[in-house]
């Protein structure tokens, strides 16, 4: 079940920009992100009324990155680039929390993960080939929504948190709130959306806002920001495909080459690097004599080759 949950909310996020394409073209990018966001913080806190899960700064702060700066910038990139598109673009979530947790946290990644790195930036390059015409303020939106969410996944696994549904309600709720203003003062008060677009609100209301954010929050909490940000490679997987069936988007070879290099690279990044050399640990009682007198013996590293390292793991 855990795992299932983990697969739906990219799947499910994915479906956002076949979404606006089949329902929601004629509607403001701003409301539609302020209707996707405030009515389903209500609903969860109606369904379950619970204090915020953390303290007023973080809660705030998650709020904006999270939810408020991360769908205004989504639906700009939802109108502006085809959903295959936009929704390849996403693919480079993995790369860029790799990024963040080595300037934040120091934790360097390896040289199989810089070279994978590299091929994930080629094959974006290829997927926005001058032939192809993309809009650069939809592609630098899109770039950005990612960042947002990858420095906000590194956020929610570092903060202390007992309720996941909370933390979704409360998220979406606060940012909802902090999307008005900005809905009025850039496309002015909001009109009554016509019948055709209400199968695409309530789409992003239940499923792709309510149900994909508590599933992303609760398992992120069981399986932690590295691999899910590689489960968020379904997103751009569904994008796709959805934006492929279902709306007349076509795409060049270069950019099926393109997508094709994205998803190898961040797939791969699950395999060790092929020149590392597996470890074992030591029992006490098998402690060689390099690593006698050591006071945790056990934690002796021993290649297989029988090769001693006193570097402690």
């Amino acid at each position: 079940m855990p795992l299932f949950l983990a697969l739906l909310a990219p799947i499910l996020w994915g479906s956002t920009y076949a979404t606006v394409g089949l329902f929601l073209q004629d509607q403001s990018p701003v409301w539609v992100a302020v209707w996707r966001a405030l009515p389903a913080g209500i609903l969860l806190l109606l369904i379950h009324p619970a204090k915020p899960p953390l303290p007023a700064k973080k809660m705030l702060l998650l709020s904006f990155c999270n939810i408020a700066a991360f769908f205004f910038l989504l639906f700009i990139a939802a109108y502006r680039l085809p959903g295959s598109v936009a929704g390849t673009l996403s693919a480079t979530m993995p790369l860029q929390v790799m990024l963040l947790r080595w300037l934040q946290e120091g934790k360097k990644p390896s040289w199989w993960m810089a070279l994978l790195s590299l091929a994930g930036i080629a094959g974006v390059g290829l997927l926005l080939n001058p032939s192809s015409s993309p809009d650069p303020i939809g592609v630098a939106a899109a770039l950005a929504a990612t960042l947002l969410i990858a420095q906000s996944t590194l956020w929610m696994s570092r903060w202390q948190y007992r309720d996941a549904l909370a933390l979704t309600a409360w998220q979406l709720l606060l940012g909802g709130l902090m999307l008005l203003p900005v809905a009025l003062v850039l496309a002015g008060p909001p009109s009554l959306p016509r019948p055709h677009a209400w199968p695409g609100l309530v789409w992003l209301v239940l499923a792709n806002s309510a149900l994909a954010y508590w599933c992303w929050v609760r398992a992120l909490d069981r399986f932690g920001p590295a691999v899910m940000s590689m489960v968020s490679l379904l997103n751009p997987l569904s994008a796709v495909l959805l934006g492929v069936m279902l709306l007349p988007e076509r795409l060049s070879w270069p950019q099926w080459l393109g997508i094709i290099v994205i998803l190898l690279a961040v797939m791969l990044m699950k395999i060790p690097s092929p020149l590392r050399r597996p470890v074992r640990h030591l029992a006490a009682k098998d402690t060689p004599p390099a690593c006698a007198g050591r006071k945790s013996p056990g934690r002796c590293l021993v290649r297989p080759n029988g090769a001693k390292s006193g570097h402690r793991s």
